[in-house]
């Protein structure tokens, strides 16, 4: 790999930006391909880039599908993380499943009494308000954020630093009418209609959960089925 390509790759890996490294196996000579444009000396028409984007959006490496070339692609994507909001029994849950579905956790919760290492020993906890702890964390387009409180001065904190980031899911738990009063709250706050639509309100797909485990079980399922088909809210019915 030329020293300009690995310069940016390396950038490109600290910044948290996907990447595609693109090798024509005949010549040796490489591409890095990034979702708004190409870097190197491999020449790519629109088929290659179409086809290298699409396999950089579904983290896929390996050949392209293009005929009269052997173009490998290797994705060089971050980890997808999680910001859960309220360190509380669902959390509990949902940290663990998501940890083995391969998302870095961190849970935000300013109260002591909830965020304790004894109760998330194995993640990334801190007792910031929701609005510093995101402002800080720089959610991107592949992170999750869950708000799981119930308490307006925590969620609908966190949910505005959310809805003005490229997150790629936004969850809130809570009834239909408490999903109605925080919509009418974000709203008074200057939110319009097409930022709040990208809030899972209630949060999770519908699979008769009753339980902190199960309901955690869905909303894993719903964030994997927006990150994996691109669902869009109320595609899911809420558990």
């Amino acid at each position: 790999m030329k020293a300009a390509l690995l310069g940016r790759l390396v950038a490109d890996r600290a910044a948290r930006r996907p990447a595609a490294l693109v090798t024509d196996l005949d010549s040796g000579i490489q591409a890095l391909i990034h979702e708004d444009g190409v870097a190197g000396a491999l020449a790519l028409d629109d088929a290659a880039l179409a086809a290298g984007r699409a396999a950089l959006a579904a983290d896929r490496s390996g050949l392209l599908p293009l005929s009269g070339r052997r173009l490998f692609l290797q994705a060089v994507v971050p980890s997808p993380r999680l910001i859960l909001v309220g360190a509380v029994h669902i959390a509990q849950a949902l940290a663990p499943m998501a940890a083995l579905a391969g998302y870095g956790v961190t849970v935000v919760d300013p109260r002591r009494s909830f965020a304790t290492d004894a109760r998330f020993p194995a993640f990334e906890l801190t007792t910031e308000w929701p609005d510093e702890a995101l402002a800080r964390l720089a959610p991107d387009a592949r992170t999750a954020i869950v708000t799981l409180t119930h308490d307006p001065k925590l969620d609908d904190a966190a949910l505005g630093i959310a809805l003005n980031s490229p997150a790629f899911y936004i969850g809130s738990l809570g009834s239909r009418k408490t999903h109605a009063a925080r919509l009418k709250r974000l709203t008074e706050a200057g939110f319009n209609d097409a930022a709040l639509a990208r809030i899972h309100g209630p949060v999770g797909i519908a699979i008769g959960a009753l339980s902190p485990a199960e309901i955690a079980l869905s909303v894993l399922a719903q964030i994997t089925a927006v990150r994996r088909a691109g669902s869009k809210p109320g595609e899911e019915r809420a558990a």
